[in-house]
């Protein structure tokens, strides 16, 4: 199998040379950037890297996706803790009691939270600001240079916890300072503390760590809180007028598994051959970027694309912990990160992962789904504590190690969370066909999840199951109107897909028993609110009434597909007047990410120019010019009232995922090639995109008319393809085929491809 899967790499990336990312992808500036979020970023999924100017120095902002203080929110530890409590004071017109106990301390407290690392500077002050700045994506390379042939390379090494760099031409005095984040000697705390401009970092009560000169090198260690502990090391060589260093940051934790030093790692590589390593790392893309890639006649998105898949690359490893709000670029700016850096799971880990499943970067999605599955003793304990229930939750917000840590409650302790993540099980299964992690893994995940809901659930007054309290992030934001006495369309989508995902998972499995105890479940939950010319509403009495940045709402239509065109008239009624009444609400309070949101929405409804469009926007008007996505509209034309600029994630990933929308759709079982592009868009192509089923597809549109397919089976079994030739006008070269009115029916067997062509 092995070999097989080799040859067809080498096949396909032969295929695929026209369309890889070209030199106008690449970030290029003829300065540095002067602010920490527009820093040209770098990374391997554990370190990551921020380069830019401060005052007059090339600073690059270091940072390590583990670097956390793990204190427990100590509002947690009380007998209030429960959702029972929490529905009594609702119930009780006492919200207020609850706000206190739970919403408040996420804003007040300062920890837990994610920490910066430090940085790395080198006085400019000789020789002035460079002329030419470039992030090279094909190589994951920035490379810095003067008028005067001066010149700097750095990377964060795809494989390995370190970073280098080479200067060339300056002056022997010429070597970084190791600069400290300031837990000691801050800026008095301003009174407005929130989780949105983040606190001063003083606040932790860190005692200030110590840079220490060593030969050639500093180190530098920094204590936290309960024993944590990080390091960070650099050292450099020179051989004439040609400065060479790396470095390295290293975390221990009780508990944690023993590793380096970050100063014994640095000594056990600074030694090696730089070309070499910049060899390795470059390798390691060449292969990232064989995966797959696109070719759209719009420079605007394909090179926005491009970026977010860089950045993909560069923030997701299998053996690092998921994508959080910043991933590895955790803020620069003296104080803990914009919502503390965690792990949002009522949109932003999710939609961060979505890219993956099409991209065809399966290992690099692994780090999502193996966190998860790491942590769910944990999330049972909190199912068990908070719900006092059995099956399975997991906390909207959580800590590095699962851990809940509060908020806006009606999210941050979500009833239906477990089951959105659950959705990336059933989509690793569905575009893998892994039996071993469908038995071991997506079953007992989504199982569990269904336990939990028959065990929360209550019968209504209609005689349909319903939760205690429902609610749709982040609809009437921490408000005790954020809690519905009905169902919401948000949890019941969910709900619904668990149920039917976990009968359709144990059908696959042979167990027929608990397969139809699930569908008997499914059917004593309510249908969809839907008001007969607005579409999808909030919940039954409560219409979309307004403009909202989060479609909770929506989630039946995408990502789950309980209500989807290819389903018939009435569904294509309903995701018509949805989306028509969500443009008509308009997107005053809309972030980037409910822009690439739509782009996926809108391609999902075959709607390829609105999709086009609404991803124009966010890349136009709410991405910095490094690309990072900084939720408010930063262009002046008014595509929101929200300006501000916390920089999250999940819309770049998003975008990259509304590309792939409107190239290739396989959710409904039959694989639709080009189902949702603009008309003037007449030549397209794509390699190596992956379907469900586990397909690879590769495919040219040349003036309006597919032209080309390539498709290779990596697990066998019966391919549906909406037949994309007008009058079967079409030849299939290695593999037999059968019609069922428009669609192509193949019985394929595992490792093998076949194309199919025009017959003109």
């Amino acid at each position: 199998m092995k070999w097989i899967i080799s040859f067809f790499l080498v096949f396909f990336s032969s295929v695929s040379g026209s369309l890889a990312q070209e030199p106008t992808h690449d970030l290029k500036f003829d300065q540095l950037p002067v602010s920490w979020d527009e820093g040209i970023p770098l990374g391997n999924g554990m370190l990551g890297a921020l380069i830019w100017e401060k005052e007059g120095k090339l600073r690059f902002s270091l940072d390590r996706a583990d670097l956390w203080d793990l204190r427990p929110m100590e509002n947690l530890n009380t007998d209030k803790w429960k959702f029972s409590w929490v529905f009594e004071q609702w119930k009780r017109d006492k919200y207020k009691n609850v706000q206190n106990q739970f919403d408040k301390p996420y804003d007040q407290l300062p920890a837990p939270t994610k920490i910066p690392a430090g940085a790395l500077e080198f006085d400019l002050e000789s020789y002035g600001s460079p002329d030419a700045v470039r992030l090279h994506i094909e190589e994951a390379l920035c490379e810095v240079k003067w008028d005067d042939g001066k010149s700097m390379q750095t990377f964060v090494h795809a494989s390995k916890p370190i970073g280098w760099f080479r200067f060339q031409g300056f002056e022997d005095d010429f070597i970084p300072e190791l600069i400290p984040p300031a837990y000691k000697g801050s800026e008095p705390e301003q009174m407005d503390i929130n989780s949105l401009t983040g606190q001063n970092l003083e606040r932790l009560g860190y005692d200030q760590g110590q840079v220490i000169s060593t030969n050639n090198g500093y180190t530098y260690t920094q204590e936290g809180w309960g024993g944590f502990k990080y390091q960070i090391h650099v050292s450099w060589r020179r051989i004439g007028d040609v400065l060479t260093g790396c470095w390295s940051i290293s975390s221990e934790f009780p508990g944690w598994d023993i590793k380096p030093d970050a100063s014994i790692f640095v000594a056990e590589n600074i030694d090696l051959s730089y070309e070499e390593e910049l060899k390795q790392h470059v390798a390691w893309w060449k292969e990232f970027w064989n995966k797959s890639s696109i070719g759209i006649p719009d420079p605007l998105l394909e090179k926005q694309y491009y970026l977010e898949m860089y950045k993909f690359g560069a923030a997701a490893r299998s053996d690092a912990p998921p994508i959080s709000l910043q991933a590895v670029w955790t803020a620069d700016n003296g104080k803990i990160p914009p919502w503390k850096g965690d792990f949002h799971h009522d949109l932003n880990t999710q939609l961060s992962y979505w890219p993956a499943y099409r991209g065809n970067q399966m290992d690099l999605e692994e780090g999502f789904i193996n966190w998860l599955w790491k942590h769910k003793e944990t999330f049972e304990k909190y199912t068990k504590e908070y719900y006092e229930t059995q099956g399975l939750n997991v906390p909207g917000v959580t800590t590095l190690t699962g851990e809940p840590m509060g908020g806006w409650i009606q999210y941050s302790f979500g009833p239906t969370v477990s089951a959105w993540l659950g959705h990336h099980f059933y989509l690793h299964w569905r575009y893998t066909m892994d039996e071993d992690f469908l038995m071991n893994r997506a079953y007992p995940w989504i199982r569990d999840v269904a336990v939990f809901f028959d065990e929360l659930s209550v019968m209504g007054n209609d005689g349909k199951r319903k939760l205690p309290l429902s609610s749709s992030p982040e609809i009437f934001n921490n408000s005790k109107k954020a809690w519905f006495d009905e169902i919401t369309n948000y949890d019941l989508s969910l709900i619904r897909w668990t149920y039917a995902a976990a009968a359709e998972l144990a059908r696959e499995l042979g167990l027929s028993d608990e397969s139809t105890k699930w569908n008997a479940k499914l059917k004593e939950w309510p249908d969809f609110a839907v008001h007969e010319d607005e579409g999808l509403m909030f919940s039954k009495n409560v219409p979309y009434f307004e403009s909202h940045r989060h479609f909770s709402h929506l989630m039946a239509i995408h990502p789950l597909g309980l209500i989807d065109v290819s389903k018939g008239e009435n569904d294509k009624k309903i995701i018509d007047n949805t989306i028509k009444n969500l443009d008509a609400k308009g997107p005053v309070h809309w972030t980037g990410y409910s822009y690439s949101w739509e782009g996926n929405l809108k391609a999902r409804a075959l709607d390829g120019g609105g999709a086009a469009q609404a991803l124009q926007i966010f890349a136009e008007a709410f991405c910095l010019p490094n690309s990072f996505h900084v939720n408010g509209d930063q262009s002046g034309k008014g595509y929101s009232s929200m300006t501000y600029r916390p920089f999250t994630l999940e819309g770049n990933f998003a975008f990259a995922s509304g590309i792939h929308e409107m190239l290739i759709q396989s959710h409904t079982e039959v694989v639709c090639i080009f189902p949702a592009i603009p008309e003037s868009w007449k030549n397209v192509e794509f390699n190596n995109l992956r379907a469900e089923g586990a397909f690879l597809f590769s495919a040219s549109l040349k003036n309006g008319k597919v032209s080309d397919l390539e498709i290779f089976s990596e697990m066998g079994g019966m391919l549906k393809l909406k037949n994309p030739y007008p009058d079967n006008n079409f030849i299939i070269n290695g593999a037999s085929h059968t019609m069922d009115e428009d669609i192509i029916i193949i019985n394929t067997t595992k490792g093998t491809k076949f194309s199919i062509h025009d017959k003109n």
